[in-house]
């Protein structure tokens, strides 16, 4: 998938977006409503795009991450919309920029607020990712919480090769607005960039992280305060010690130099490129 800046198509229909550079990512100025609205907006009442459009989420983790590995880099460049869902960029967007952050879009919340939306208005879920039974759950889950909401369909990610081609294809056919691609970064980032071409019938590829273990229940979200002051990371650590220590010892440094230094204090338009 090219980069926007020679991806006309995504850089037309994200052009009223205003943006902002930090951390070395170009970020959307755009609060949890506007956000789903601008969704919302891309497939109805008809799709403004004859491709996917692609939209993403940024973190310190993803920002460390870009800055070292030139191959996430590149796919976070591809998409046409990043969101910021970490609050420490919303705080260090305040003092690095004339127009900052309005808050976190945590895509956690986001679904919820684009479910209820898609519910009202007819629109269609497809959710793909996490293991089997987490998937099921998290799917049982939604269709519980919003029970006109259409969800086309649903599969656990762990295909691979002819199986996930022939998934794809499947998905294709379905036609959803809205394909959730939850497989943690850069893989969900990674299946973007392989099967756009040929999910033409999609409306919008929302990257999600791990957003169904959220919507399962079998993961606890941090508690406001410490979401609100950008302490989410230390609670994500208590429930994930082994996984998670080294990768945020090693990356919240680097994520704190970067908002510091390869932050803009000018502002910069959604028509602009990266």
């Amino acid at each position: 998938m090219p980069e926007r800046r020679v991806n006309p198509v995504g850089r037309a229909a994200t052009a009223s977006v205003p943006r902002i550079t930090l951390g070395g990512l170009r970020l959307a100025v755009l609060d949890l409503e506007q956000t789903a609205n601008f969704m919302i907006e891309m497939v109805f009442p008809q799709r403004r795009v004859d491709r996917p459009l692609y939209l993403t989420s940024a973190n310190g983790e993803v920002l460390a991450r870009c800055s070292t590995e030139p191959m996430t880099d590149r796919l976070f460049r591809a998409a046409d919309l990043i969101n910021a869902d970490g609050q420490p960029l919303v705080t260090a967007s305040r003092f690095r920029s004339k127009t900052p952050l309005p808050e976190r879009v945590a895509t956690t919340d986001l679904f919820h607020l684009v479910a209820r939306k898609a519910q009202a208005a007819g629109l269609t879920f497809y959710m793909l990712g996490a293991d089997e039974a987490e998937n099921a759950a998290a799917v049982a889950s939604v269709r519980k919480q919003y029970p006109d909401l259409k969800i086309v369909g649903r599969c656990h990610g762990f295909l691979r090769g002819e199986a996930l081609r022939a998934k794809v294809a499947e998905i294709n056919a379905l036609a959803p607005d809205y394909l959730w691609v939850a497989l943690g970064v850069p893989y969900e980032q990674t299946f973007v960039d392989e099967f756009t071409p040929a999910l033409c019938n999609v409306g919008v590829i929302k990257t999600s992280g791990g957003l169904f273990n959220f919507l399962s229940g079998s993961r606890a979200r941090a508690p406001l305060w410490m979401q609100h002051v950008g302490l989410e990371w230390i609670w994500r650590i208590w429930l994930e010690p082994r996984r998670l220590f080294w990768r945020y010892l090693t990356t919240n440094p680097r994520a704190l130099y970067l908002l510091l230094n390869r932050g803009r204090s000018t502002d910069i338009g959604g028509t602009h490129d990266r």
